[in-house]
């Protein structure tokens, strides 16, 4: 196996890790302001939702544990 001949052997790692990530970060198409905030929005509109769904289930098996140990 060869190495990339553009990269030198005694290149520290940590610039390279460095320099490959600035390359890369540049290459990202990043969302306006208003893509943001409005994915911001619906992702927290998901969690409320998703949160008193799994609230409410949670409610309803431990008053049915309870009602069930009560029974037995």
């Amino acid at each position: 196996m060869t190495r990339s001949p553009s990269v030198p052997n005694s290149e520290n790692p940590i610039v390279r890790y460095v320099r490959d990530t600035r390359a890369e970060l540049s290459k990202v198409t990043w969302p306006t302001r208003e893509e943001g905030t409005r994915l911001t929005v619906v992702v927290l509109i998901v969690t409320v939702v998703a949160s008193l769904f799994l609230f409410s289930f949670d409610s309803l098996f431990s008053y049915l544990v309870t009602l069930f140990l009560q029974i037995f």
